[in-house]
């Protein structure tokens, strides 16, 4: 076993794509926002960071909270050439309920299995393996790879990133698409309604006010918009809008009508809506409510809100990674990225992001997490052919470069 370790080890450090992989799953990282007991991102920051280095980027490690460490590694042009940033988060969710070994890192019939395997150790993999072919030959331009942590709670990581001035011409994020290239997500909106009724011994129908029951109601009120929503013009990439009932909380027995009950609901944005139109969506619902429904007494609040991004269809990057697709012959595809990623940082701050890794969507968070190891060797692949494309020169150019180098 030891020496199986000290193998993949060796490997990872040459840059071996499913080596890096297996040696990232095999780095805990669970957030601890997410599970009490979780890692953070330390060991496995202080890992990357020593690869990095190694392949002859200059690095900085910074710690962005207890504990929770982003990892920057920048290789500098020889030239005047644009600046390219890759990035993924190093970051888990929980393991609590899952079937495999979570950071076993183990093979089988072409697969890594273990937490974080698809998302998104498997595309941190692949970045990495690209940086370390890229950083080989120099180019005239200058490729950054960011590290973050928390993507999978706050986005602490990015969200400080980007406020330290961080920025490229370009981004590449390589969470799990499916290899397709998505130059959209959507946004969320949480909202927590407070429904205030009034304590009575279960006996007494007259003396209580339900405030659960007044939470149904709204429930209820609400199918108009879940109904105005479906209907909407779609995205092209991303479809409509949602919403849907997070938690509810309330109550204290069978027999007392309950004073008070709790209700979180998160709406799901498209680009163009912001937060302050969907808080006004659901307090108006609230207020006609509350005409009708006696005693009916309700707070609505926002919580945490991120936005809706995307950049243009046919945007150099996008035509960029779709045509070193091509010459590596995956089918280029581009679709919608339905979850909220860090990209929108990016595109809020200048720097044009997109979306490619490895790995299906479907199997990100799930009890038996797994990647293709195919998957992880081709996006590292293109990722390489893109990269020595961008860098290059003229962003405008990189199509026309991409399929002369794949000739």
């Amino acid at each position: 076993m030891a020496e199986e370790k000290g193998r993949t080890l060796k490997d990872a450090r040459a840059g071996d794509p499913v080596a890096l992989a297996r040696a990232l799953v095999a780095t805990p990282s669970v957030n601890p926002e997410i599970e009490e007991s979780g890692a953070g991102e330390a060991e496995v920051a202080e890992l990357t960071a020593g690869w990095l280095r190694a392949w002859g980027l200059s690095v900085e490690m910074s710690e962005v909270a207890a504990g929770r460490w982003n990892v920057v590694g920048r290789l500098e042009g020889d030239g005047d050439g644009p600046t390219l940033l890759l990035n993924g988060h190093l970051d888990t969710v929980g393991v609590t309920g899952m079937t495999v070994e979570p950071f076993g890192g183990e093979l089988q019939d072409g697969r890594l299995w273990g937490r974080g395997a698809c998302d998104m150790k498997g595309g941190v993999a692949a970045l990495l393996a690209a940086t370390a072919k890229v950083a080989r030959d120099p180019l005239p331009g200058t490729l950054v790879v960011a590290l973050t942590a928390d993507e999978e709670h706050a986005s602490l990581g990015m969200e400080t990133l980007v406020r330290s001035g961080m920025s490229a011409d370009a981004a590449v994020i390589c969470e799990p698409t499916g290899l397709a290239v998505m130059p959209a997500h959507k946004g969320f909106v949480w909202l927590e309604v407070a429904f205030q009724g009034r304590a009575a011994h279960g006996s007494r129908p007259n003396a209580g006010v339900d405030a659960i029951e007044h939470a149904g109601h709204y429930l209820t009120a609400l199918g108009a918009l879940r109904s105005r929503l479906r209907a909407g013009e779609p995205h092209p990439l991303l479809g409509q809008g949602s919403f849907h009932a997070g938690t509810i909380d309330g109550g204290s027995a069978p027999s007392v009508y309950p004073d008070a009950c709790r209700l979180v609901l998160e709406r799901r944005t498209l680009p163009g809506e912001g937060a302050a139109g969907v808080v006004d969506e659901f307090q108006a619902i609230l207020d006609d409510l509350a005409a009708v429904v006696p005693e009916l007494d309700a707070k609505l609040t926002q919580g945490l809100a991120r936005p809706a991004t995307e950049i243009p269809n046919d945007s150099p990057l996008v035509a960029g990674l779709l045509a070193a697709c091509a010459a590596e012959r995956v089918e280029p595809m581009l679709a919608g990225m339905t979850a909220w990623v860090d990209a929108a940082f990016l595109n809020q701050a200048g720097t044009p992001a997109v979306c490619f890794g490895p790995g299906a969507i479907a199997q990100a968070h799930s009890a038996d997490e797994w990647i293709e190891c195919s998957e992880i060797v081709t996006c590292a692949a293109v990722l390489e052919r893109f990269s020595h494309a961008f860098l290059q020169g003229d962003p405008g150019e990189m199509v026309t470069d991409v399929l002369a180098e794949a000739g």
